[in-house]
């Protein structure tokens, strides 16, 4: 269980890197609306924040 949580934060920490290198800070703001949304259980807010930061991925 263990493992499996530092393997989680160092993906993170890694992702949050490559958008924040490619898309500044509106990519690192976005992807931590992703964390928030899904840790607060708000769908809603994870979805849109997901899809926009596909959008922008897609337009890097």
């Amino acid at each position: 269980m263990f493992l499996f949580q530092v393997v989680l934060a160092l993906g993170e920490f890694l992702l949050s890197r490559l958008a924040q290198s490619r898309l500044g800070v509106l990519g690192l703001l976005l992807l931590a609306a992703v964390g928030v949304g899904i840790r607060a259980r708000r769908t809603g807010l994870a979805v849109g924040a997901a899809v926009l930061f596909t959008l922008l991925m897609t337009q890097a």
